[in-house]
Order: C-alpha cells, then structure tokens, then sequence
C-alpha cells in the first residue's frame, strides 16, 4: 500500500518580513521542500506590503500546491499599532489561503515550540537545531522567519500525527486517530460511562 503524501506551507506572518516554509509529509517521514522570506520595504505604504503577501502567498500556493496552510497566530504584545498591523498581515495570509480552497489552521508561538522541542519558551536557535535533526538538514540559516515558519509547518504535521505529543515523545507509541465526537467516544469507550 502506497503513503499518501502532503504538502504543508507554513507561515510566520509580518509586516516587514514575512516567512514561509514547505514541507512534504509521506507517512510520518518530512522532508524540506523550500522555506524563504519575503522583505518588504518599510518605505512602502502599508496597504502595498499587504499587496505583495498576497501575491508571494498566491504564487507559494500556484507553484507548489500545498494541501494545508498552517499559520503562526500574532503574540499580544503591549504595542497596539503593532498588533493591528500584523493582524492585517495575517488576515491578507489566511485570506489568500482560504481563496485558493485550502484548509488554514492556527497555532500560538508556544505551542509551536511546545510540538517542536517539547518546550515551549524555547528560543528561535533551540527550534532551529531541533528542526535541522528532524528533517536532517545540515545547512544553517540566514533568516529565522523562514525557519519559524518551517516550524509551524512541521507542527501541524505533528498535531495531524502525534496529537499533545513532541517529537521525542512520540517514538514507539501508537496514537489514535482523532474521534468525530461524543457519539464516537462512546461507542468505543462503553465501560467509560455512568448511567445514574
């Protein structure tokens, strides 16, 4: 039987850098397809920057034809200005993403790093070595946007696979395919409810 594979294109959003990063999963094997930045001029009005993601998005998307679109959510930060400008980023992201007819996930910064190293307050060079013996890369990086968006992808590879688990985590143990809800977890676990 042959392993259906996947694309996965991840994205770490921004309004002056933006990073992306592809993968193709086959089974639970990854491998590294592209990852990259987008550097957008801050001499740019903000309504071109915005322009230009959509349109490196949309090409990512015509070139490669990724099946999910995982994103990395925007950390709440004291600065206002900053959170609406990168929320619109990232609403341009997801747009273009749900437009092309792909299924768009989000996950925090935490959790991101939580699935990748097993902790969450990792740094952005924990998350990189971690990421360079998953997918057995040898070349270091110039951009740490490319490898956070890298990140996000094979994290919504591990949450597909290996729900609630890191990489280390999860050798040797079988994990369960997400049920459809209440109804299914019933019918496989009677002994588990009461009846009063």
């Amino acid at each position: 039987m042959q392993k259906q594979s996947k694309i996965i294109l991840g994205i770490d959003p921004g309004t002056l850098v933006m990073g992306y990063g592809l993968v193709l999963c086959s089974g639970s094997r990854l491998s590294l397809i592209e990852m990259g930045v987008l550097k957008l001029s801050p001499r740019k009005e903000a309504f071109e920057r915005l322009g230009l993601i959509h349109k490196k998005l949309a090409e990512l998307i015509g070139r490669f034809r990724p099946h999910d679109f995982a994103i990395e959510a925007p950390f709440f930060g004291k600065n206002v200005q900053s959170m609406l400008k990168l929320g619109r980023a990232q609403g341009v992201a997801i747009a273009t993403a749900m437009h092309a007819g792909l299924p768009v996930t989000e996950y925090s910064p935490r959790k991101i790093k939580q699935s990748i190293t097993g902790n969450g307050n990792s740094g952005k060079e924990q998350v990189w070595k971690m990421l360079q013996n998953i997918l057995e890369l040898e070349k270091e990086i110039d951009e740490y946007d490319a490898s956070d968006a890298l990140a996000v992808a094979v994290c919504h590879h591990f949450q597909q696979h290996f729900p609630g688990k890191a990489p280390g985590q999860t050798a040797g143990k079988t994990v369960r395919k997400r049920s459809g809800g209440w109804e299914d977890f019933i019918r496989q676990n009677p002994g588990k409810i009461r009846m009063p």
